[in-house]
């Protein structure tokens, strides 16, 4: 790489690209070069490692030749940090300036590197400047654009593309994504003419290998398509199934995390990056270790000389006992509960190769330049706010990209590990998978409402507001719902045509008639069922006692009539204590009967004369046959009776509930019969029709429902923030006020709840270091269940913390109306902590006084520091609680929650009168 330092120099630079660079470079670097230099921004989409950030690199030398400026940006300030220096080696020290949360250095310069955020809020009070902070830029690299992807932080990448002036050009760098062309398209469409350059060359190609407790084999065939010939997928044995919910056997057993960095070790495998998904298995990775010593002498001296250096000037960053111990044997353990300092000190060492192995969290793939020659991704699934779920592809691609160093290695190495839970076919399946798309996470805030209300119009807010990503993404899908909503529309129109012109409210009042008489009916058969019943017994009793010849009335099966008029013509003995009735029908049909089939005893009908005729030989129940001459007279006889006395009604229908029932039930099917849907053609059918017609009308409606909050969600949601903004006195319509000013100046997860709370008069009168303990309550969450502190909560801060209450109490109300969940923090665990570092509490002690890892206090007092640094900015804070803010900004920050990098230059910082929160000038 050309190492140019003076500025002069470096604007004499001849622009071709084979000038600058001193090796051959890739197709897709001089396509996206020579798109830069045909005016179009460019989106990069390459594999991690495959040198898209030459692109960036180019359009810094271009910038410098033409006298012109370039914002560099990343999504995390240690990266911002990194290329600091990187570019300071490469362009020189004067060409290079910094803007992080905490602190501006140089900022006038040609290449300024900063976080994505100070550049999103430097496009919003951009307005508010007596100077154009975007005078001269002409380029804005996007580092690490994948990370719009984030559900935290990724909408500050929409609005910074959304806002970002169309006269300088973007170049976004991104790691490979499934919708690299719909990026693209957007950007074109909200910021100007871009070109996408896609290249799925690695410079270094990876070879993915599986490490179970048997050794380190190949994992995938030689083409890479699918699980290499050798590799067995374990079967559990028949009879040995996992007593637990899930049906997954558990896998066979893993191997230690020694014996991997062994195996790695003898094939020359390393350095390499051992991905491990907590912070505690990182740490635990390193006691596993043991003796076990990666370097040689000769490195190890230097490793000894730069840890005693490096103890010399930062005596409060060292990790004493088994972490220094470690890396002295050329393994060290990177995460975010490590100190900012001791993961700069980790990186430097493994970039000089003097650090074998680092057991790191996946953090490390998001960006930070550390080459090596290969990667370990110790298991294949993660914890995540839903659960455990499998890695994505995308999450694999980015970590197994950091193996393979351009120019140093001929292959990177991915090495898989045997889990309790997967095993090769999990390995092989995400070594084959294609990454994942991007999506938005564009969400408005209060901060944005008040900036674009601040500058626009409530009509040219909504514009700016509907060329979100998300909105452009949404946009793709609703043609395709429209059409689909089209086509039902037209099915609804068909059914129309059929059954448009029946008139259906009469077909829903006769359809109610019918559910009422369908009920009516059943109740008539339940009050018959149970007067059978209760008359059941007492007919069998008369039985026993009726005479030969006494007309009855039956019910069988064997007769198909119904209710049957008949005689008793003799009992005979039956199986139990009750005879058995030999009777002739008024059809001259003999049947031999249980009492129990007799339904009326018509003892008031005179008895007939049954003597002289000849009986049948029935032996068995339910036995029948037919009558001759002489039986028929006798069966006319009782046919004539039946026609002048009821006889075919069994006596229980003579119960006056069910007569009464029986009439009702009559009386509605005469009035259903009246109805003119009565008269309709196939009423089953109209009824399909109905529903059919029904269920179209619903599912547009629903569709169409759903179509409108997907092209109006993030513009409600806007609107819902103006509510709440105008109900504290934010706006007054739609123009911010002297309080929306202060809110707007603010920068956190609730610029609101911040705001409001400076305002409320309740901190004016803390000391210092109490007012910073309550700045952390406000501004930051721990979510940690083991989590405790040493130190008391200060009396004064607690006091103003629960003064605090009823204000966010009304705030989150009103967001629950209108269904808006934005964080408004009331964290007390950690404000004992926050006040005696405030009190010069050394920072040994701090953190022999709390469960917190150091990694986790340095970001929370960094978090109350940028609070802190902006209360100095606000209009309607009062001069006291400015001037509190200052003794405790001071007295927290300071190392190593400040830097030494950063206590350096915050003089310079300071001189230039700078909310680093905004950059706005005060």
């Amino acid at each position: 790489m050309a190492h140019v330092t003076t500025f002069s120099d470096l604007t004499k630079v001849d622009l071709n690209p084979l000038s600058i660079f001193p090796f051959k470079l890739d197709g897709f670097q001089l396509e996206a070069i020579d798109s830069l230099n045909q005016g179009h921004s460019v989106v990069v989409s390459a594999p991690t490692g495959s040198g898209k950030t030459l692109v960036g690199e180019y359009s810094i030398h271009r910038a410098i030749a033409h006298g012109s400026r370039v914002f560099y940006t990343t999504p995390l300030k240690a990266l911002s940090n990194q290329k600091l220096r990187d570019f300071r080696e490469q362009f020189g020290h004067e060409n290079v300036g910094l803007m992080t949360g905490d602190l501006s250095v140089n900022r006038d310069a040609s290449v300024v590197v900063m976080t994505t955020e100070i550049f999103r809020n430097m496009l919003y009070i951009e307005a508010d400047q007596k100077s154009d902070p975007l005078e001269k830029v002409e380029t804005v690299v996007f580092d690490e654009c994948h990370y719009m992807n984030d559900s935290q932080r990724g909408t500050v990448w929409e609005e910074s593309i959304i806002h970002c002036p169309s006269n300088i050009q973007l170049v976004a760098l991104s790691a490979t994504v499934a919708n690299a062309g719909q990026l693209t398209d957007w950007i074109n469409e909200v910021h100007g003419p871009t070109k996408l350059v896609v290249s799925k060359y690695r410079p270094v190609p990876l070879v993915f290998s599986f490490c179970s407790f048997k050794g380190l084999h190949q994992l995938l065939n030689e083409k890479g398509t699918g699980l290499h010939p050798n590799c067995k997928i374990w079967r559990s044995p028949k009879g040995n199934k996992r007593k637990a919910r899930s049906s997954k056997p558990l896998q066979p057993k893993s191997p230690s995390t020694k014996f991997v960095v062994e195996q790695m070790g003898e094939r020359e495998m390393l350095p390499a990056i051992y991905f491990i998904f907590s912070r505690r298995g990182c740490d635990r990775a390193l006691e596993e270790m043991g003796a076990l010593c990666l370097v040689t002498p000769s490195e190890q001296v230097l490793l000894r000389e730069r840890l005693s250096h490096y103890s010399e000037l930062n005596p409060e960053a060292v990790r004493d006992g088994i972490h220094s111990d470690a890396l002295l044997r050329g393994i060290a353990a990177h995460h975010a509960g490590v100190l900012p300092a001791w993961k700069e000190l980790i990186e430097e060492l493994f970039q000089r190769g003097l650090v074998k192995v680092v057991f790191a969290t996946e953090t490390l793939a998001a960006g930070i330049n550390m080459p090596a020659r290969s990667t370990v991704i110790s298991v294949l699934s993660k914890r995540s706010d839903r659960g455990h779920r499998a890695l994505m592809g995308s999450e694999f691609l980015q970590m197994a990209g950091r193996a393979g160093r351009r120019g140093l290695d001929s292959k990177g190495y991915v090495v898989t590990v045997q889990s309790r839970f997967e095993g090769v076919r999990e390995a092989g399946q995400l070594a084959t998978s294609q990454a994942d798309p991007l999506v938005s996470q564009f969400a408005p805030s209060y901060g944005m409402v008040l900036n674009l209300l601040q500058h626009h119009t409530l009509d040219k807010a909504r514009e700016m507001i509907e060329r979100s990503f998300g909105r452009y993404l949404a946009s793709l899908d609703l043609a395709d719902e429209e059409q689909l909503i089209d086509q039902l529309r037209s099915q609804l129109s068909e059914l129309n045509d059929v059954a448009g012109d029946i008139p259906w409210q009469d077909f829903e009042i006769y359809e109610k008639h019918r559910g009422r008489l369908r009920e009516e009916r059943r109740l008539l058969r339940i009050l018959q069922q149970q007067a059978e019943e209760t008359l059941a017994n007492e007919l069998t009793l008369a039985l026993q006692f009726a005479s030969v010849g006494t007309l009855v009335s039956i019910k069988s099966h064997q007769l198909k009539a119904g209710v049957t008029p008949a005689v008793i013509v003799e009992k005979c003995d039956g199986p139990g204590q009750f005879p058995l009735l030999l009777c002739l029908t008024d059809k001259n049909i003999w049947l031999l009967l249980p009492c129990h089939s007799v339904v009326s005893i018509h003892a008031e009908l005179s008895c007939l004369n049954v003597g002289e005729i000849k009986r049948p030989d029935l032996s068995r129940p339910g036995e029948i046959c037919h009558g001759n001459d002489q039986s028929r007279e006798i069966s006319l006889a009782v046919s004539d009776i039946s026609k002048r006395h009821e006889m075919r009604r069994p006596q229980y229908d003579l119960a006056g509930e069910v007569i009464a029932q029986v009439e009702l039930v009559n009386s509605l099917e005469k009035e259903l019969e009246s109805q003119p849907a009565h008269r309709w053609g196939d009423r089953k059918k109209l009824k399909k029709h109905r529903r059919r017609m029904e269920q179209l009308d619903h599912e547009i409606k629903e569709r169409q429902l759903l179509l409108h909050q997907r092209a109006n969600h993030h513009w409600e949601t806007f609107l819902s923030l103006i509510d709440i903004l105008q109900y504290f006195g934010c706006l007054e319509e739609l123009t911010p006020t002297q309080m929306g000013r202060t809110v707007v100046s603010l920068r956190g997860d609730n610029e609101l709840w911040l705001g409001l709370s400076l305002m409320s008069g309740h901190l004016d009168d803390l000391p210092p270091p109490e007012l910073a303990a309550v700045f952390q309550a406000i501004s930051s969450d721990v979510n940690r269940p083991d989590l405790w502190s040493g130190y008391p909560t200060p009396h004064k801060a607690d006091e103003a913390l629960n003064d605090l209450n009823d204000l966010r109490r009304e705030l989150l109300r009103m967001q629950e109306q209108h269904q808006l969940f934005i964080p408004a923090w009331f964290e007390s665990e950690l404000m004992g902590l926050v006040d005696a570092w405030a009190r010069g509490t050394s920072w040994g002690d701090l953190i022999s006084n709390t469960s917190l890892d150091e990694g986790d206090v340095v970001r929370i007092m960094r978090r109350t520091v940028d609070l802190l640094s902006q209360v100095p900015y606000c209009e309607l804070v009062t001069e006291r609680l400015q001037k509190n803010a200052r003794i405790a900004l001071k007295a927290i920050n300071r190392f190593p929650v400040c830097e030494a990098y950063d206590l350096i230059n915050e003089a310079e910082a300071e001189k230039r009168g700078l909310n680093p929160a905004t950059e706005r000038v005060s």
